[in-house]
């Protein structure tokens, strides 16, 4: 169910099964898998994809520019795996052209409340971040 109140650019691929929450926006270029579900007001900006079957819950802000001072608008991406719960408040931000251009977050992972994954940070699977935790930018964190 997509709430009325919920903005979906044009571009964004949703599976028909998509669950999207009341005030949230989905950006151009993002894709989302088949069983997730958005709560309200979470902001998703791309280019993103998002696999199926995760549980992203309300005010988290995926996909938006990296904070760095030497990103200038280049093409950049974000790339979350299956079933990974994103809590509230959690900021995950696509990659700079200084990496790889993506930052990646993969299957399964337990990310709780105010966490911030910065910039080209790659994250395994079966992880759990902590309330507040936040990793900089070019953080590569295992299984």
């Amino acid at each position: 169910m997509i709430h009325a109140t919920a903005v979906i650019d044009p571009s964004a691929e949703l599976a028909g099964d998509v669950s999207v929450g009341p005030y949230s926006v989905i950006g151009a270029d993002v894709t989302i898998g088949t069983g997730t579900e958005i709560g309200p007001q979470a902001v998703i900006n791309g280019p993103a994809s998002i696999g199926s079957q995760n549980r992203i819950f309300q005010f988290a802000s995926l996909g938006e520019e990296p904070q760095d001072k030497k990103y200038a608008g280049e093409w950049t991406r974000l790339e979350i795996g299956d079933r990974n719960t994103i809590r509230e408040f959690v900021t995950i931000n696509r990659g700079t052209t200084q990496d790889e251009a993506v930052t990646r977050l993969g299957d399964d992972n337990w990310i709780m409340a105010y966490v911030h994954i910065a910039h080209d940070c790659r994250v395994g699977n079966q992880t759990i971040f902590a309330n507040n935790a936040s990793l900089a930018g070019h953080v590569k964190v295992g299984d």
